[in-house]
């Protein structure tokens, strides 16, 4: 019997850890659950973090040093940027499609929109907003009474450490200087740097430094480095196939943490949960699977005619189940590495350049998922954002979506900087918080499948792609041995 494919073992694991979970919830082991299985959960997340750092500096010095070519470099790299831009755009404008057609914040009862829409008043009151739309409630005692108290309610949430947490990280971000992104890209401290997975883009730009530093040496002296660099980078990538070999499991784990995290010991607060944002929910993740099962299917067909529908996701399904699972791009891209190296025949020149920058600027997933955010927010508090209010939407967030860092709801802090643009309250995350962690999950998933996409693209436009369809994607990990 052929041996079962990793990316199965990985769903079984993800279904099995959801089982569990439900499980143990109804048997009241979920603190048993949280204290014993979900460590296994975040030591697998910490692994790959452990690699993701020395992966992506040696492999992007090791791609650059061997393409020999400077201006090839710059090419290439103006391609990734411009299609990454592009695909970034793509997804939001079709995220305010959705959320304009299906309107899923005007299908909560209109008692729960009244309330939210007298917070409101209030808050922009406090703010010196004028409300231009809309009738003003401040006049009426009776709804001054039901204000305050929805007043008190908002400010008992904001006292959640998490949430006030993600206002204070995107107070600072918006007061800084509108260079200051660009600041942030030249470190200080390379060492600093190599210590916070936070701080990818500087290692990006010194490992870059590097490497076109290199092409400018003599090859004798140049050539013991590059041969150095490519060793280390090797012992990188056995490290990812050994830990991938207990991946399973360590979802598994994962899952059941997540879930029994949400649910406590009563399985009805995730029913809750969703309920409550079953709208939402459903328009982002139709959203989502929009952008995996079609736009990128469609602009691969276009570029890159080689790679068929079925061998594409074949290709990519180790590195999208575990997108899934850990819902960090930076935790997978040592995955995504190998699989579009081996699975899809992308020359590590490329994929070194591409991905590691993909990973931290290319979020696809979650500029959709904070389109549709803020939008569904606005009509939850009957507010209807006009066409430039739309517009600075997708100008703010393709801009945040560069900054936002590739682990776990990081998307929610720079939501906060979006909802601020347009004149919302910040404090709103609160409301869509209790199902972020499920969304991002498949947010992960589209920003995978996209910087997989864009470096095929580029890998073929480059004559550096030889994909061969009969490859096992169990292969690349070396599970045989």
């Amino acid at each position: 019997m052929k041996k079962l494919a990793l990316h199965w073992k990985i769903l079984i694991g993800m279904t099995l850890g959801v089982i569990w979970a439900l499980l143990s919830s109804s048997l009241g082991w979920s603190e048993f659950t949280i204290n014993w299985i979900d460590p296994f959960g975040t030591i697998f997340i910490n692994l790959l973090k452990l690699i993701a750092v020395p992966l992506v500096l040696f492999s992007i010095i090791s791609g650059v040093a061997n393409i020999g070519d400077p201006a090839s470099l710059g090419r290439m790299g103006g391609k990734t940027l411009l299609i990454y831009l592009l695909t970034t755009v793509l997804a939001i404008s079709l995220g305010l499609l959705l959320v304009n057609t299906i309107k899923p914040g005007k299908l909560i009862d209109t008692q729960s929109r009244i309330d939210n829409r007298i917070s409101y008043e209030i808050w922009a009151s406090s703010q010196g907003y004028q409300i231009k739309d809309g009738i003003n409630y401040l006049q009426d005692p009776e709804f001054m009474q039901r204000a305050q108290e929805i007043s008190d309610l908002t400010k008992s949430e904001l006292k959640e450490a998490s949430v006030s947490d993600k206002l204070e990280k995107a107070s600072k971000q918006k007061d800084a200087s509108p260079l200051q992104p660009l600041v942030d890209i030249v470190p200080d401290n390379f060492f600093y740097s190599l210590s916070n997975n936070g701080l990818m883009l500087q290692i990006i730009f010194f490992a870059i430094f590097f490497g076109i530093c290199l092409l400018f040496i003599p090859t004798d002296k140049a050539q013991p480095v590059i041969n150095l660099v490519d060793s280390i980078n090797e012992v990188f990538l056995k490290m990812v196939d050994i830990v991938m070999q207990a991946a399973p499991f360590f979802v598994f784990a994962l899952l059941a943490g997540v879930v029994s995290k949400m649910a406590g010991d009563d399985i009805g607060k995730v029913v809750e949960i969703f309920k409550g944002l079953s709208w939402y929910s459903l328009t982002v993740f139709v959203g989502l699977m929009i952008m995996i099962f079609i736009t990128y299917p469609a602009i691969l067909k276009t570029f890159v005619k080689k790679i068929p529908y079925a061998g594409f996701f074949k290709a990519m399904s180790p590195a999208q189940t575990l997108a899934f699972s850990t819902s960090s791009s930076a935790a997978t891209l040592p995955v995504t590495m190998e699989c579009v190296e081996q699975n899809l025949g992308v020359n590590k020149k490329v994929s070194s350049f591409v991905l590691p920058i993909g990973a931290t600027v290319n979020m696809d997933g979650t500029s959709l998922y904070q389109a549709v955010a803020v939008i569904f927010l606005a009509q939850l508090h009957m507010i209807d954002l006009t066409i430039g209010q739309q517009l600075t939407i997708v100008l703010t967030t393709t801009l945040a979506s560069i900054g936002s860092a590739a682990v776990p709801s990081a998307g929610l802090v720079m939501l906060i900087i979006v909802l601020d643009s347009v004149g919302l309250n910040p404090a709103w995350i609160a409301i869509i918080f209790p199902v972020d962690r499920i969304l991002d999950m498949f947010r992960t998933v589209v920003n995978v499948t996209g910087d997989a996409t864009v470096c095929s693209i580029i890998a073929d436009g480059e004559n550096m792609l030889d994909y061969h369809g009969d490859k096992d994607p169990t292969e690349t990990f070396d599970l045989d041995s």
